[in-house]
């Protein structure tokens, strides 16, 4: 485990310094953090995590820039760049079963390098970001989530030797978002950010739409920042949509909805290119969201509870329903 550790750092910490060496001013750092802990479960989407901001690196998001300038050609704003790492986890239903659960949700874990462009124009936000990672136990979903129960006197997982195999895959994402006013009411503002996308990649291919209503006091912004690819916001690109941010407290309350048609999901239908796990996956997800968002001065905090549909048939016709949360922390400068 240490070793497969130290080489990943080794592999990481150059690029990751590199591009600190060139953080620009007016960037920040972001940490996202999603777990089903607080929802007493411990399954299926079971953690993922993700931290970088705005930093140039450009192997991955000089791809991403021209792709947000193909699907955005008529914005004349400037392009934000920003780098994120991330890992996602994924389990059946009962984590202490090792044998094969061939009916169930596969074992899974995504580890992945981001590149993200950004551009701000009136009352809108394109993003497009870049993944490029490792499918497999190369991916250390073992090692983190055995070493997290440990850490926390939880059970230990037990069928991790079944996951899927070893396997490089990317994503390319692309995200919308728009806001628009909607009066006042109680001294409190109201407003509505609708949002759709596309995502397409050896990981996932989707479409996807929704949006969410936010009522609070000094908002700014396009809602709390997400942790999937594209729902991240850039501090530089916050700047430039909102040079003002003349209040030093923010807050609102939010509630959404985020519908996606899936064509392919890696974590349900398996590795593209060798034979592994999978289960029926169901083309229609959706997930309701309800959250609180908060800012003080250049610190952010955003809490999110996340109820997912199903997002795969199983031999008794209901697997893949969930509730987990949300935690976002970001830092300006």
């Amino acid at each position: 485990m240490f070793r497969q550790i130290l080489l990943l750092l080794l592999a990481i910490l150059p690029p990751v310094a590199m591009a600190v060496q060139r953080l620009p001013e007016g960037s920040e750092f972001q940490l996202f953090i999603e777990n089903d802990m607080l929802a007493r479960t411990d399954r299926y989407y079971t953690n993922g995590i993700k931290f970088g901001g705005g930093m140039s690196f450009d192997l991955l998001q000089l791809p991403a820039a021209e792709v947000l300038r193909q699907i955005a050609p008529e914005a004349s704003g400037k392009v934000h760049l920003g780098l994120f790492l991330g890992q996602n986890l994924y389990t059946p239903r009962s984590i202490t079963i090792s044998q094969a659960q061939t009916q169930d949700r596969p074992w899974a874990a995504w580890l992945y390098l981001g590149g993200v462009a950004q551009r701000t124009r009136d009352n809108r936000i394109d993003t497009v970001e870049v993944d490029l990672g490792l499918v497999g136990p190369s991916a250390l979903g073992k090692e983190i989530h055995s070493g997290w129960h440990r850490l926390i006197g939880s059970p230990q997982p037990q069928g991790w030797h079944h996951q899927l195999p070893n396997e490089p895959a990317f994503l390319v994402s692309w995200m919308a978002k728009s806001k628009y006013p909607l009066g006042s009411a109680a001294g409190l503002d109201i407003e509505a950010i609708p949002h759709g996308g596309a995502t397409v990649g050896t990981v996932m291919t989707l479409a996807r739409g929704g949006g969410l209503l936010r009522v609070g006091r000094n908002m700014t912004g396009f809602g709390p920042d997400t942790i999937e690819p594209g729902g991240a916001m850039l501090q530089n690109a916050r700047r430039e949509l909102e040079p003002g941010r003349a209040q030093r407290f923010e807050w609102y309350a939010f509630g959404g909805v985020d519908h996606r048609l899936v064509a392919h999901n890696i974590f349900l239908d398996g590795t593209v290119f060798r034979d592994s796990p999978s289960v029926r996956r169901r083309p229609h997800v959706y997930d309701l969201s309800l959250g609180l968002s908060l800012r003080y001065g250049a610190l952010r905090v955003s809490l999110t509870r996340v109820k997912r549909s199903e997002e795969f048939f199983s031999a008794a016709s209901s697997g893949g329903r969930q509730t987990f949360d949300s935690v976002n922390l970001g830092l300006e400068f």
